[in-house]
């Protein structure tokens, strides 16, 4: 594997491919997963406990986390957080005890009707982002490798902005509209986290990854019923399935890659086939903006980035 992260040709010419079974021996490391109860998050959860990591699932239905975990070869663990409530979020933090290698921001809803958090967000944007980025500042004393937040395509999509004047998009709600601009908050979140962390001289890495098409839940999900079904015929003949769709946040969990790196599928327009790195949107890619996210979120989650950074 070449340091771009693309499939290259071993000495006897044959086509040198990533899959779950390139993942380094993780024996001794912890790995908190969020959403690891089903799709992409399960399937990334079943191969990290492979590889000998510690996984934590962190989930918002502890029966169903339990369930789920019980069906995982290795060491799990389920907790309860509740991504679209600071509260829970703060009790998770304040609950932890020890190192944390990897940190999986993987939970997400998608293409919901309008709708509000408990702490008054709209729900996408809340759950996505807010959620997460409160997890993360609580927990990084705590993290000594890497954050791993999954976004998607779809952040190339809807506005392609930040509605700073009206972040709860009161008065224009649109699912798709909602879902694309909490994804891009995703990037923009990852690359000034990944900023801060290097002007605080942490080596703790700060990464994206997209799942491309994968068939899980969420499709099942969305607002509209005609969406649905043409979700649902898309899960039948493009998407790849929940394993695939997992590659990209495993091989941006596992792979040496420089931080504020993105991963995603390498075929089909980035929506199946093995993992390689993958370019932002300009939006995405827009310092200010993600400045001006980080402390917009601060100031809405009351969550900071911490003084104390894992620097191992």
């Amino acid at each position: 594997m070449d340091t771009t992260g693309k499939a290259i040709s071993s000495k006897d010419g044959t086509r040198d491919t990533w899959d779950a079974g390139r993942i380094p021996d993780l024996s001794g490391r912890t790995a908190v997963v969020t959403g690891a109860n089903s799709g992409i998050g399960f399937a990334a959860a079943v191969e990290l406990a492979r590889a000998g990591a510690h996984v934590v699932f962190a989930v918002r239905d502890l029966e169903r986390g339990r369930a789920a975990a019980a069906k995982v070869s290795g060491g799990t663990e389920v907790r309860r957080l509740d991504l679209a409530d600071l509260a829970s979020v703060r009790e998770f933090a304040e609950g932890w005890d020890g190192p944390i290698d990897l940190l999986i921001n993987n939970a997400g809803v998608m293409l919901l009707p309008e709708g509000r958090t408990r702490d008054g967000f709209e729900t996408q944007f809340g759950t996505n982002h807010l959620g997460h980025f409160a997890l993360t500042n609580l927990l990084l004393p705590y993290v000594t490798d890497r954050v791993v937040t999954v976004s998607s395509g779809a952040h190339r999509m809807g506005d392609r902005r930040i509605h700073f004047e009206n972040l709860n998009l009161d008065g224009i709600y649109a699912p798709q509209r909602a879902y694309s601009q909490s994804k891009l908050a995703n990037l923009l979140f990852t690359l000034e986290l990944q900023h801060r962390l290097t002007e605080s001289g942490s080596r703790v890495r700060s990464l994206a990854a997209h799942p491309g098409w994968a068939a899980t839940n969420l499709q099942s999900h969305t607002a509209n019923p005609v969406t649905r079904f043409l979700m649902t015929m898309g899960n039948k003949v493009v998407a790849q399935d929940d394993k695939g769709g997992a590659l990209p946040t495993l091989f941006a969990a596992t792979e040496d890659l420089p931080g504020g790196s993105f991963a995603g599928p390498s075929g089909l327009g980035g929506m199946r086939g093995e993992p390689t790195l993958v370019g932002r949107s300009a939006a995405a890619s827009d310092v200010v903006a993600a400045r001006r996210l980080w402390e917009a979120s601060e100031e809405l989650t009351g969550a900071v980035f911490p003084l104390a950074v894992a620097a191992r």
